[in-house]
């Protein structure tokens, strides 16, 4: 692949063919769950802007505060706040949900980033990783990029 891997679930480079693009709005709908969620069950209001992403984070914290998530849960969570940080990117930057290297990502700016490798990292405990962060550093990996 051309271009490289970021720590931060991004990759830069040129557009490439892409795999059978995921349908966006079942990624809509599971996102829209995600809000429902968090609400109801954590009393955080989730509103598609790219700051409603520190909430997730901190709903993310209070999720690995006994430990890692696994199993359902971690596949639950994963999913949910996958679907909600990538459309927050989708709505923020203009981009579309891609399939690359088959797994489900967004595009936008110019780049491709994997909002679902992003969460379960989070929610596995790895440590320094924001879903907040993720979205946010998009456009200065897309400059770079087009610095080259």
């Amino acid at each position: 692949m051309a271009g490289h891997g970021g720590a931060d679930g991004t990759r830069d480079g040129p557009d490439e063919a892409p795999d059978e693009a995921p349908d966006p709005q079942e990624l809509r709908d599971v996102a829209a769950e995600c809000v429902t969620l968090v609400a109801g069950a954590y009393g955080r209001e989730l509103d598609w802007s790219l700051e409603s992403l520190e909430a997730l984070d901190a709903v993310c914290a209070e999720l690995v505060a006994d430990g890692p998530l696994a199993g359902d849960r971690l596949a639950l969570w994963r999913t949910l706040a996958g679907a909600y940080t990538g459309e927050v990117v989708v709505r923020a930057y203009g981009g579309s949900w891609v399939t690359r290297d088959g797994q489900v990502a967004v595009r936008a700016l110019g780049i491709t980033g994997f909002p679902f490798g992003t969460a379960h990292r989070i929610l596995t405990g790895e440590p320094f990783k924001s879903l907040a962060s993720f979205a946010r550093v998009m456009p200065a990996i897309a400059e770079r990029a087009r610095e080259g």
